[in-house]
């Protein structure tokens, strides 16, 4: 006979403008009152997973295996008090044994001790000469090892799924997304005897989702959330199960379609206040109720009330419960300003890997990880909004052409961005020095082609969210240990929902020379993207900066030196000298690929589809381009008869010029003008 129990449950709620009207009204005009039904269907030693390191192995009767009975033993001897959390050692130097054993924390402590006592036999005689061994059961976790497992994060995981698919797997996704972050915040908030959190969400008037996230407490909060973090990475992305489970050595989460968690008021930790309600706001703006419990006489009043709350939910739901989590989702990645300091030595100069206007570069260590830390400068003009765009962004993106960001730190007056580290620098220390550039053959320049095109295409249409970088340019690409192109710098970039692909703004910022001509007047598309990714292809052709370009006695900008050259049938001398060894045809097919990316309509400009379909297919016969943006025509030229279509685009009174050896146009970029 399945059992049904009455207890108290955890709610909640996306929070918006309205919500919040309605739930000043309920809490004020109604007792909100909520019946949660459990059906306890699993014994307390039912268990879900267990395994049996192969790594090393004790006899009967050694040391070891005296130590691991006298732990059993303790385990097992029902004095244990607290709150479901034990860490205990025995024996000395190899032969000593730690274990840990922990329960949900939602059971009883006469609960937890019997799951535990249960545990303790029977992994011992699963794993009978083992020195490391881990098992999961329906109420407690229990594990034991010959070397350091306190306070340390473990990550290797293991996954149960159910085999059926829910109702509306969109939303079921979007809730469970949000309650799953909301409930890792919740756990890592915990303190040092327990750190655990239930809840659940409706995601149809009809379906919820319960879910449960706990790591063990010995962990900081920090690293509880780093683990929660990484266990919710193991879900699948699009396809997700009614209910799943996932298992670390450090932390777990559960979720369901049915409530499977208990009473929070038989839960471990010491008992709640006694006031009937109690309401706070979660760090993901979702507002949290505790609903308390009633008498059976009053469960027909109290399911009407839960009907009107049912059908009121379903008008908060439709409301875009994306942002409600997006603090919290990033959350995870947080690190306090003392570590980072430490990892980088005290931001020391023999660590600074660059300068820029922003502030400055490190090279640092976390976790035995070398990063690349961003200490961005006091007054360097990067504001909140900045800083926080690029932490959100490059948290949803995953793609080995994109630089992976590890975390940040956001603290007093302190802004730090912290990136994996990229040994080979930024493009630009390459391609635009004499010595350096000699090592980027086509071989490898036309890989960094490729790359940056195709994380361009991931950005514009492969990725889940639709973006615009806004910034790319030749110091904004990163090579890895192989040179392998890694876009960066994320902090101008812009999201947009659905297959809306442009957008306006009232403050331009970028960098001269690479902004697209719509961009300067307030509109930008992913086109304009495409043109930045024309100028960049036209100076890993040449070795040349954009804006620096000397022909004999006349100077010309380097799209404006391209066009000329390629109209005249003499691009070819616009090739880097460095590369003379490489295919003259696929260079040159190249230099075709940019003046259509640059072209002065963004219209008639390919999208990074087409671009990579150009770079990858020959058999693809290329279009001829138009005249391109801020084309500045040869004082020669102006004296000759011109098409209709370049005297359309080309206006040379409006163009100056400078008799000059040494050319620059205006080279400082926008960013310096409103600094990141």
């Amino acid at each position: 006979m399945q059992k049904i129990s009455f207890y108290s449950c955890l709610k909640i709620e996306p929070d918006s403008n309205d919500m919040m009207y309605y739930s000043r009204f309920i809490l004020i005009r109604v007792a909100f009152i909520a019946v949660c039904v459990r059906l306890a269907s699993a014994q307390d030693g039912t268990i879900v997973l267990n395994l049996c390191s192969t790594d090393s192995y004790y006899t009967n009767g050694s040391a070891y295996g005296t130590n691991l009975k006298s732990v059993l033993a303790l385990i097992s001897s029902n004095n244990l008090s607290g709150y479901g959390f034990y860490n205990i050692s025995v024996g000395q130097n190899s032969d000593k044994v730690n274990a840990i054993g922990l329960c949900r924390g939602d059971i009883s402590l006469s609960e937890c001790q019997s799951c535990l006592n249960f545990s303790a036999s029977d992994l011992y005689a699963r794993c009978p000469t083992q020195r490391e061994a881990i098992a999961w059961y329906d109420n407690c976790m229990f594990r034991y090892s010959n070397r350091s497992i306190f306070g340390t994060l473990e990550t290797t995981y293991h996954t149960a799924f159910s085999p059926d698919s829910p109702p509306n797997q969109d939303k079921f996704n979007q809730a469970l997304s949000t309650l799953l972050a909301y409930l890792r915040d919740q756990a890592s908030l915990g303190n040092s005897t327990r750190k655990f959190a239930v809840g659940y969400t409706i995601y149809t008037i009809f379906g919820r989702v319960y879910a449960l996230a706990q790591c063990t407490p010995d962990l900081s909060g920090q690293l509880c959330g780093k683990c929660l973090d990484w266990a919710f990475k193991q879900l699948p992305d699009v396809s997700v199960k009614q209910g799943g489970r996932v298992f670390c050595e450090s932390c777990s989460i559960r979720y369901e379609i049915d409530q499977f968690y208990k009473s929070i008021g038989d839960a471990l930790l010491p008992p709640p206040p006694s006031n009937g309600q109690s309401t706070k706001k979660g760090s993901n703006g979702s507002v949290i109720r505790i609903a308390i419990l009633t008498s059976a006489s009053t469960i027909g009043f109290m399911i009407f009330i839960m009907g009107i709350i049912l059908f009121v939910s379903k008008r908060w739901l439709r409301g875009n419960t994306g942002n409600a989590n997006e603090i919290g989702s990033a959350k995870s990645l947080q690190f306090d300003f003392e570590t980072v300091k430490t990892a980088t030595e005290n931001f020391s100069d023999d660590h600074k890997l660059g300068q820029g206007g922003f502030g400055a570069v490190y090279k640092g260590r976390l976790a035995g990880q070398l990063v690349a830390v961003k200490r961005l400068a006091l007054g360097s003009g990067q504001g909140d909004a900045e800083f926080k765009n690029e932490v959100l962004l490059l948290t949803k993106l995953q793609h080995k052409n994109l630089v992976r960001l590890h975390g940040f730190c956001l603290e007093g007056q302190e802004r730090l961005l912290i990136y994996e580290f990229v040994p080979n620098g930024s493009l630009d220390q390459f391609l635009f020095d004499h010595s350096k550039s000699k090592d980027l053959d086509w071989e490898k320049r036309y890989k960094i082609i490729g790359g940056i095109a195709r994380g361009l295409l991931y950005l514009h249409e492969d990725s889940r969210h639709r973006i615009i970088h806004r910034d790319l340019k030749a110091s904004n690409i990163l090579l890895d240990e192989v040179m392998i192109p890694k876009i960066a710098d994320f902090g101008l970039a812009r999201l947009f929902p659905g297959d809306q692909t442009k957008g306006e703004t009232s403050k331009v910022v970028g960098t001269y020379g690479y902004m697209a001509p719509e961009y300067i007047h307030g509109r930008f598309s992913v086109k304009s993207d495409v043109y930045s990714f024309g100028v960049l292809l036209l100076e890993l052709v040449s070795g040349r900066k954009n804006t620096h370009v000397i022909v004999s006695e006349t100077a010309e900008d380097l799209i404006s030196f391209a066009w000329d050259s390629w109209r005249a049938g003499t691009a070819s001398a616009m090739i880097d000298p460095a590369l003379k060894d490489g295919p003259t045809n696929e260079i040159m097919r190249c230099i075709q690929v940019a003046l259509l990316c640059v072209q002065e309509s963004m219209s008639v400009r390919p999208s990074m589809a087409a671009v990579v379909a150009m770079l990858n297919s020959y058999s693809l016969s290329l279009p001829l381009p138009s005249i391109p943006a801020f084309y500045m025509q040869d004082t020669n030229e102006s004296e000759k008869p011109m098409s209709s279509e370049r005297s359309a685009g080309a206006n040379s009174s409006d163009k100056s010029k400078e008799q000059s050896g040494n050319f620059s146009t205006n080279g400082i970029s926008i960013t310096d003008m409103y600094p990141r």
